[in-house]
């Protein structure tokens, strides 16, 4: 086999990152700050339900800053959209799966020889896992660099003398082991083991002498009995009886154990874990797509600030309304030139903070290498994505919800950069109009001056014309009935009272409406 473009040169190959790269060693990374702002915590647990034993969390709290390794995941991402790959995946799992609940079983266990023939039957089940995977990888002609290298890792591995040596011996022993047979002679409490002699099998002539007996259906009071793990103590001691009368398959059954007890290939295990970050995530995609909603594999840049989407929704809100037949809408945005900062304003309730949190996740997800929430999408991949939701006031800070406000805020753009993502939620709502206008002012004035890209949710419209860097949104009402909110965002001016004028209008009680009836 010739030597791929892209290879894992050691043991430490990744499905998930390209070679080099790696999650961070140590702790594992907790949540974001922002994740519950965003909603996130929510998609990944809804991601990952089902599968906490791979331990999936650490993976969705660790962006990536590479483009690089972000088109590397989409790939496999790609690949496995595929039927034929995903079932590969799926299948694999399975094997893997009761292989570590044989393991499980074995350490349980106490006696020493039902706990070797468990793990033994979990390095069959391990080496089944593997070859199956290797010709299922070779089936399906796998595209993307990560399961390539896999593929190609795997076919090394198994015509190493480090699997071929392990696996030929423990089929070996399995078929040994499967080919002893052993006689019990049981004379009130004596029990007698012995070398089977030939004995015939008696179950056979018995039913045939009772067939002839047979009349039509019949009730089936055989008993059937269950298989217990865990042998008991007779059956231990007789298990020990025929370890003595075939000494040498069991003491190779014994030295198998001894010497292959780490027989899971690193890589190997790695990639059973890892695989399923895509195998989750791509789960939770299916379920919203069938509701007929896009998800698309958006274009990722570190250098421009030209971003876009198109038919883009909150996950974490489709998720839920989908499960409940609700429907969702989707919104779009762009930003081009020197435009930087969306300022989303309009009534209540119109959905103007599910704007900001599908700006939020869009960026965070593409992060990953996730096909995002849109139809069409082109993001920027930044350093840091900081959030200021409105948050309870709380005795343990000493502070007063504005003081709060001024130092979260302060907080967050001395730790900002040019390359940073600020989302802002309805800030300063707790002071006067007066001083929540020139507070607002300033932190978007700065955040221009810095050049983010930001989401700016307020109720005061004048933050919409502040020059040509910010982008005025607007959350839209019915035009038949303003009481309705449609949930779509609008490119067009603020205009503060336009949903009151057209509020004032259904009811008759314009200016003009009420001289007319003056006049009457």
């Amino acid at each position: 086999m010739s030597e791929p473009r892209h290879s894992w040169r050691n043991s430490t190959g990744s499905i998930l990152y390209p070679e080099g790269a790696s999650l961070a060693t140590g702790q594992p990374p907790q949540a974001p700050e922002f994740f519950r702002d965003l909603n996130l915590d929510q998609v990944v647990a809804t991601v990952t339900r089902g599968r906490e034993e791979y331990d999936l969390d650490p993976f969705f709290h660790a962006p990536l800053t590479d483009p690089d390794a972000i088109t590397y995941r989409q790939e496999v991402m790609q690949d496995l959209e595929r039927p034929a790959a995903m079932r590969m995946i799926r299948s694999f799992a399975e094997r893997t799966r009761a292989m570590r609940a044989h393991l499980a079983t074995a350490g349980r266990l106490t006696y020493a020889r039902e706990k070797q023939r468990w793990f033994l039957s979990a390095a069959e089940t391990y080496f089944d896992a593997v070859e199956r995977l290797l010709r299922d990888l070779l089936a399906v002609e796998a595209r993307s660099r990560g399961l390539v290298c896999m593929r190609d890792y795997l076919a090394s591995y198994v015509a190493s003398p480090a699997y071929l040596g392990p696996a030929s011996e423990g089929r070996r022993l399995a078929s040994d082991l499967a080919r002893i047979r052993y006689g019990l002679l049981i004379r009130g409490n004596a029990v007698t083991v012995r070398n089977s002699e030939g004995e015939p099998d008696y179950s056979a002539a018995v039913e045939a002498t009772f067939e002839k007996f047979r009349r039509g259906a019949v009730e089936d009071y055989r008993v059937k009995f269950s298989t217990p793990v865990g042998l008991n103590d007779v059956e231990a001691r007789i298990l020990d009886r025929v370890a003595r009368l075939n000494p040498e398959t069991f003491a190779r059954l014994e030295a198998y154990c001894a010497q292959h007890a780490d027989l899971v290939d690193p890589t190997v295990a790695r990639f059973d874990r890892e695989v399923q970050f895509y195998v989750a995530y791509l789960g939770f995609v299916d379920r919203i797509r069938g509701a007929g909603l896009n998800f698309c594999y958006p274009q990722v840049s570190r250098a421009s600030k030209q971003v876009s989407a198109t038919a883009a929704f909150d996950a974490a809100l489709a998720s839920k309304l989908v499960a409940e037949g609700g429907a969702v809408v989707c919104n779009d945005f762009v930003l081009s030139g020197e435009e930087r900062i969306l300022v989303v304003t309009g009534p209540n309730h119109g959905g103007k903070t599910t704007f900001a949190r599908m700006y939020g996740q869009l960026h965070y997800l593409a992060s990953l290498g996730c096909p995002v929430p849109a139809a069409q999408a082109r993001l920027f991949l930044c350093d840091r994505l900081f959030t200021h939701f409105e948050k309870e006031e709380g005795v343990e800070t000493g502070r007063g919800k504005l003081l709060d406000d001024l130092v979260r805020i302060r907080r967050i753009l001395d730790r900002a950069t040019p390359d940073s993502i600020v989302i802002m939620n309805e800030i300063f709502s707790s002071t006067t109009l007066r001083d929540a206008s020139y507070l607002s002012r300033k932190v978007v004035e700065r955040i221009a001056e810095l050049g983010l890209l930001a989401v700016c949710v307020s109720f005061l419209t004048e933050l919409a014309s502040l020059g040509e860097r910010t982008v005025s949104v607007v959350s839209s009402v019915d035009r038949d009935d303003p009481t309705v909110r449609t949930y779509r965002i609008e490119r067009r001016p603020a205009d503060g009272l336009a949903h009151a004028v057209a509020i004032a209008a259904k009811h008759r009680v314009t200016y003009e409406r009420l001289m007319e009836r003056i006049k009457a």
